[in-house]
């Protein structure tokens, strides 16, 4: 090793080759080295260093390296040759010699060179001293560097993981964890939360660390724990002696695990302690003041994580308990219908979202399914979203149509004065027909799963979110029409199941798609496993899940009712309606009846469309009683009443009124306060469509909106 210091030396030009009594007093030797004729010099103190007796010694540099290791030679002497090479007056350098005995010691050595005028080096005088005891201070310093430093990384790398840990159970998987008993140099860890005036033992590790009966201590008790909590002062164990004297009860059941030594640390945060951490040591003698200090830091550390942990559960308990509340207790059971419904709280404390999912009742065996998302992650999301599902509730139990109830829950949601929009599914299903009418507000489309497991996307016509839809004045949410077979199974759900920060949403569809299509038949443990694999990839959204499920052989008592909004200039609408009158015409048993009630409701509409300002509300309705009859409502908002009339010259108008009288049983027209309702019926025979006897027109709408004395209903 080269020493910097090595310009420090200074002899004079004539110093003498003979032993300095100040030099040997602090046992440093000298050396003269002629280069001219290759002789070195050395007085007894020099000799002394290299082990070696001066009658042995013949004044050759060649001698005195045979107590210098090769490779140790080798580089004094090419330091030493590059000194003189490269022109520097001076040199040092540390090196070790082997004595006789074969101990190594470590040496140093400070030259002074001396040139001649051409600058040729002619001669070098020096020092060499005993640098073991120096060295060895230095490696000590140097390894108690090195720990102070590795235990400052302790607190900084544990410190860091503590920085993630969300619950208190993320702490204990950091300090238990096999890595961080490494880091922390103990052989087990023990840790307490003080509860109500006791400490509850919540970690204990590795295995076989628990004694039996401290899971709950109190804090007057004589155990180590107790004693930090009730003084907030570390205690630190040096012995095994020191810890049975001091803790009896305690140490019979630690003798096996070979303990030597403990630390027992106070876990304050601010100001007052919420628990204590017991780190417990083998083959460790006592702590030194930098150990303690650390170990007080890392207490520190662990506490601050602690209390936050600690307050993140309990934010997250109450925000989700928030939500929880504001979900439906209970869903009711459904008449021909199989239903599962899942909620999963978002991961992130207080984020807790606007998710919600309910089941409504509705009148003649049908059933509102409603799936929906709040904008935001916080507990006014979750506030208005109780209002939100409540008014949406009300509106569907009061008999409104899918697209005025998600129209109306827009206004609604404008007229909170909140900067909040929701996107939301709304299904009203027939569990009778198994006609679905679905109305989409922003929000991610169903899947349809089939009774063989198939599974596939379903797309539904969507509009604008509810309260941006009002904001905008765009509240004509078109309704498309589903047919719902016995065993097929409708999955709704929001975003959260599906979406991941950086990933495409088709990916996530794709996924949940095959998901579906391989998960279990029975609909609850579909419900669970898709909670659970939103954990398993990492999502920390709230997610809402409501599975519906048309039983089979459902054959209802009574008469059902489905209904549809057709908008002017919307053709869609207007095959859908059609779509839900043939579909459920079938399955209430008349199916001999289709083209009959299809053609005439889709003049009814007709008529409505040409001749108001607005679209058109159709009902289908089944009527029971002494017979079944097959009632098609058209309402309109135009007060003016409808009258037949002879076709015109060219066939196109006036057709429309006498079809319906001849394919209906009986029509007429209702006054509906703004507008007016115009109405057929059929009768459904319970025998063969041909013994069913037709029964003729009651009559017609006779000028100025007269009618004949049979027809109207008002």
């Amino acid at each position: 090793m080269v020493d910097p210091a090595a310009d420090a030396l200074s002899l004079p030009e004539d110093w003498p080759a003979d032993s300095d009594l100040s030099l040997s007093l602090n046992r440093m030797g000298s050396f003269d080295w002629d280069l001219d004729n290759g002789l070195m010099h050395m007085d007894g103190t020099a000799l002394g260093l290299f082990d070696m007796d001066p009658a042995e010694y013949d004044g050759r540099p060649e001698t005195l390296g045979r107590r210098v290791p090769p490779a140790e030679a080798t580089r004094l002497d090419g330091m030493v040759a590059q000194a003189l090479k490269g022109g520097s007056s001076h040199y040092g350098a540390y090196f070790r010699v082997r004595t006789r005995a074969g101990e190594l010691r470590w040496t140093h050595t400070q030259g002074c060179i001396q040139r001649d005028g051409t600058g040729r080096p002619h001669r070098i005088i020096g020092i060499v001293r005993d640098a073991t005891l120096e060295l060895a201070e230095a490696t000590a310093r140097r390894e108690a560097d090195e720990e102070r430093r590795r235990q400052s990384s302790v607190v900084e790398s544990t410190t860091a993981a503590l920085a993630h840990a969300r619950t208190v159970q993320d702490v204990i998987d950091v300090l238990i964890d096999t890595h961080g008993l490494e880091h922390l140099g103990a052989t087990s860890v023990v840790m307490g939360l003080l509860e109500a005036g006791r400490i509850h033992l919540v970690a204990d590790g590795p295995q076989g660390a628990y004694v039996p009966g401290t899971r709950w201590t109190r804090v007057d008790e004589e155990y180590p724990m107790s004693e930090v909590v009730r003084t907030l002062t570390p205690c630190f164990i040096e012995s095994p002696e020191d810890f049975a004297s001091s803790y009896p009860i305690l140490w019979p059941h630690l003798t096996h695990l070979g303990i030597t030594a403990a630390a027992y640390l106070p876990l304050i945060a601010q100001a007052r302690p919420i628990g204590a951490l017991g780190l417990l040591y083998s083959g460790k003698n006592g702590f030194t003041p930098e150990e303690r200090d650390v170990l007080v830091a890392l207490g520190s550390s662990i506490a601050q994580s602690l209390q936050r942990a600690m307050l993140f559960e309990q934010e997250h308990d109450l925000a989700e308990g928030l939500q929880q509340a504001m979900l439906p207790r209970r869903i009711p059971d459904i008449p021909g219908a199989q239903v599962a419904v899942r909620y999963r709280a978002a991961r992130l404390g207080r984020d807790i979202g606007g998710d919600w999912y309910d089941v409504i009742p509705l009148p003649g065996g049908r059933v509102g399914a409603v799936i929906g998302d709040v904008q935001g992650h916080d507990t006014h999301a979750a506030a208005v979203m109780g209002q939100l599902r409540i008014v949406l509730r009300a509106y569907a139990a009061e008999g409104h149509s899918p697209a005025t109830v998600m129209a109306r829950a827009s206004v609604f949601l404008r007229e909170l004065d909140t900067d909040r929009f929701a996107t939301c599914t709304y299904m009203e299903v027939d569990t009778a027909t198994g006609v679905v009418q679905a109305v989409r507000a922003g929000h991610v489309d169903p899947l349809l799963r089939d009774t063989d497991g198939d599974c596939r996307r379903v797309s539904v016509r969507g509009a604008l979110p509810l309260g941006l839809s009002a904001e905008f004045g765009a509240l004509d949410y078109p309704v498309s029409v589903l047919e719902l077979e016995p065993g097929q199974t409708l999955v709704l759900y929001t975003d959260g199941l599906v979406e991941q920060p950086g990933a495409d949403l088709d990916e996530g569809m794709e996924w949940l798609t095959s998901r579906v299509r391989n998960g279990p038949a029975d609909l609850q443990t579909l419900a669970d496993q898709l909670c659970e694999a939103v954990g398993d990839r990492g999502g920390d959204d709230d997610v809402a899940i409501l599975l519906l499920r048309r039983r089979h052989g459902y054959a209802p008592q009574t008469g059902g009712k489905l209904q549809q909004h057709v908008a002017q200039n919307d053709p869609e609408a207007l095959r859908s309606a059609r779509h839900m009158i043939r579909a459920a015409v079938r399955a209430w048993g008349a199916e001999e009846l289709a083209d009959e009630v299809e053609l005439a409701a889709d003049e009814l509409i007709t008529n409505a469309l040409l001749h108001t300002d607005g679209g058109a509300v159709v009902t289908l309705r089944m009527l029971t009683g002494t017979e079944r009859r097959l009632r098609v409502e058209v309402e309109d908002r135009s007060s003016a009443l409808p009258r037949r009339r002879d076709p015109d010259a060219s066939g196109v108008s006036g057709r429309g009124l006498v079809l319906v009288d001849r394919l209906a049983d009986v029509w007429g027209v209702e006054s509906r306060g703004g507008g007016k309702c115009v109405w057929c019926e059929f009768g459904v025979a319970d025998g063969p469509a041909e013994g069913r006897g037709r029964r003729p027109a009651l009559g017609a709408v006779g000028p100025a909106g007269e009618a004949g004395s049979r027809m109207w209903r008002t």
